[in-house]
This record gives structure tokens, sequence and C-alpha cells, in this order.
């Protein structure tokens, strides 16, 4: 069933690992290794900025994160035909397949996070870069991702501003530098 479920969404960027075997066909990160994240997240609030599909939401979680809060704002087709019109529809997929289906309201009452049977919490929110305050996710993040977005940006010196805002440990970020290399072009 979970595979059928796979199958009858059109694009995913992200080849995740979901329980049973299965894996989504998309085709990003190319190397994960290489964005030398630590083994270990235990305990850590991570952000997850330009989440989509939720790669590093699900790796920060296995790694065992307490929380991860992935964010989106859904507004660049990246270059490419791709339907961004359903949003979290990958990303909730992946949730429910890795047993995020306990609600959790936050005391804002403002959004509602979903917890899995160890306690681990994730919450998906569309919002711009540019909007990220303390106060909006009560609180400063142990971990930041920041991957494959900055190049999207209008504005990238303020986004790297409202990051570090929301940043009080390891801010990770990860971004095309030359085209030649640029897996668009088969690098």
């Amino acid at each position: 069933e979970l595979q059928e479920k796979v199958k009858a969404i059109p694009y995913w960027y992200h080849r995740i690992e979901l329980p049973g075997g299965i894996v989504t066909p998309g085709w990003a990160p190319i190397d994960a290794e290489r964005y030398c994240i630590p083994k270990d997240l235990t305990g850590k609030r991570v952000l997850d900025i330009g989440a989509w599909d939720g790669y590093w939401t699900w790796e920060a979680l296995k790694r065992g994160a307490s929380e991860v809060v992935a964010i989106d704002d859904f507004s660049d087709g990246l270059g490419a035909n791709v339907d961004r019109s359903r949003k979290w529809e990958t990303f909730d997929l992946c949730r429910e397949a890795f047993g995020f289906t306990l609600p959790v309201r936050t005391p804002s009452g403002r959004f509602i996070r979903w917890a899995n049977a160890n306690g681990q919490q994730v919450m998906a929110y569309e919002v711009s870069v540019y909007d990220l305050t303390p106060e909006m996710f009560a609180g400063m993040f142990d971990v930041v991702f920041f991957f494959g977005t900055i190049y999207h940006l209008k504005h990238p010196l303020l986004a790297l501003e409202r990051i570090a805002s929301v940043c009080g440990g390891s801010l990770y970020i990860e971004t095309a530098s030359l085209d030649e290399y640029s897996p668009y072009r088969g690098g």
C-alpha cells in the first residue's frame, strides 16, 4: 500500500528510504556523506530550511533529534516544470510512514506538531526564510540545515542574517557553486 502511494505522486525531489525497504524515486542528495552532518543529533532541536520532501528532516530524526521544524515556501520550481501546488504531500506521506501520527498542539495553538512513539516531534510549516524570528518557533535551534536553497533567493545575505537569528548552534549550508558540476548538467 505504501509503495502504491509513493508511485501515485508524480514528482519526488529526494530519494528517501522509507520503512519496509521502500525508496522514493527522487534523485537528491547525490552524496549525503559530503554534507558532514553529525551521526549523533540526540536531543537536538533542528530547523530544516527548504525541506520539500524532508530528506534531511528524516535524517535528523533517525540520528536522534528530539524535534525538527521543516520549512519551505514552495515559490521556486527549481527551473523545472514541477508542480509544487500539492506542497507538503510528499512530506506528509513520509511523516506517516515514519510513524509521526500523534498530533501535538504547541502552547500558542498556532502550529500542529506530530510525534512518534519515542516522543520525537516534527512540524512542517510554509514560511519564507526572510520571516524567521526566534519567537516564531519559541526559541533557538541547535542545528540548522540550509541545503540547495541559497541560489534561489533574491536576498541571500538577508536570509543568512535571519537564519543566524534563530541558530544557537551549528549551521550547515550547501549550494551549487559551479554550474559545470551541477546535477542539472550531469555533474
